[in-house]
């Protein structure tokens, strides 16, 4: 029982120990902001591209501050990405003492995998997803009962169309974590998550009908991979069910 770390702090202790922890988040937050704010035209420079390549070659500003807080939401969403890693370690380091070393052990692949999965998510929406759906958008351009249709996105719209894509992708992609973390917290059971597979798929499509454009194109691009991401989370509870029943057979055996 005393492989808990020796931190049984009373509670003041704790609301201080939270503190500094948030301290150092905001910190990390302020400069990340600040440097990404600096490089701001460059990151929106790189989030454009894919509008770009669909053959827009023009955006506009409506507002007469729109431009200036484009650029401040370019830098606190870049800021975001850039400082989740320390964030993420605050958060741990907050945590951690309160746990078992088994269960550092079982927690921890977990905060790794979560940066791994959401950038890949994100990657996904950057290079597959918008660009179909900048494609399937943009083709309304054109003459339409008689008067000629142009696309004149501002810059503000389009990039909550990109951010709203990046981090629907990013945090459809953690899936496997959510579920391997109810199953390991005991909320459900593996069993329990094969019998309701036919309402996730349904589930899926439903939040990728919400989350992109209406075209059956895009929906799939998020859909089919939630349906993948679901059985790899079973998978991974079988795994881990199977590695926990034998390290408990082994426990008998070493107790007898």
């Amino acid at each position: 029982m005393r492989d808990i770390d020796d931190s049984q702090a009373p509670l003041l202790d704790h609301l201080i120990e939270l503190r500094r922890r948030l301290l150092y988040c905001v910190v990390a937050l302020l400069v990340a902001f600040f440097a990404c704010y600096a490089f701001a035209e460059q990151i929106f420079a790189f989030l454009v591209q894919p509008l770009l390549h669909a053959g827009q070659q023009k955006i506009i500003f409506t507002q007469i501050f729109e431009a200036f807080f484009v650029r401040i939401k370019v830098g606190f969403f870049a800021a975001l990405m850039v400082s989740f890693p320390i964030i993420a370690n605050q958060l741990w380091q907050f945590i951690a003492p309160g746990l078992y070393r088994k269960e550092k052990r079982a927690l921890l692949p977990f905060l790794l995998a979560t940066p791994i999965l959401f950038l890949m998510g994100a990657a996904m929406a950057y290079y597959v997803a918008v660009p179909v759906a900048l494609h399937f958008l943009l083709s309304y351009q054109g003459n339409f009962g008689g008067i000629q249709q142009e696309a004149l996105p501002s810059v503000g719209n389009y990039l909550d169309f990109v951010m709203q894509f990046l981090f629907a992708f990013g945090l459809a992609f953690l899936l496997p974590v959510l579920l391997m973390l109810l199953e390991r917290a005991g909320i459900v059971s593996r069993e329990q998550l094969v019998g309701a597979r036919r309402y996730a798929i349904v589930g899926a499509f439903g939040v990728s009908a919400v989350l992109t454009p209406p075209d059956i194109g895009s929906q799939l691009l998020l859909a089919l991979p939630l349906c993948v991401l679901y059985e790899l989370a079973l998978i991974g509870i079988w795994f881990t069910e199977k590695k926990r029943a034998e390290a408990a057979e082994e426990e008998r055996a070493d107790a007898t």
